[in-house]
């Protein structure tokens, strides 16, 4: 543990955004999650809801520096082909 104040409360901030941080990887997980799930039921209607739901929060956790820009293209990019090729 931190042996002065400045330390210890940079430890206590590093802990409390790392657990927001991981909060929010969840929600975005989860949703992807969703999305695979109404694909693999091949409901194409709650598929396009649960993507547009999906792609919003992996915008959000880019947007916030929780993951990189790039991962959040690639992401969004493999989630609309899943559903391009379940409409195709």
């Amino acid at each position: 543990m931190a042996k002065s104040k400045t330390p210890a409360k940079r430890a206590r901030r590093a802990e409390a955004n790392r657990k927001r941080n991981a909060s929010r990887v969840s929600a975005m997980k989860t949703a992807m999650k969703r999305f695979e799930a109404a694909v693999a039921d091949k409901d194409i209607e709650l598929a396009r809801e649960k993507l547009r739901t999906a792609i919003s929060l992996v915008d959000r956790t880019a947007a916030k520096g929780i993951i990189h820009k790039n991962t959040a293209a690639r992401r969004k990019s493999r989630l609309a082909r899943r559903l391009q090729a379940l409409e195709g």
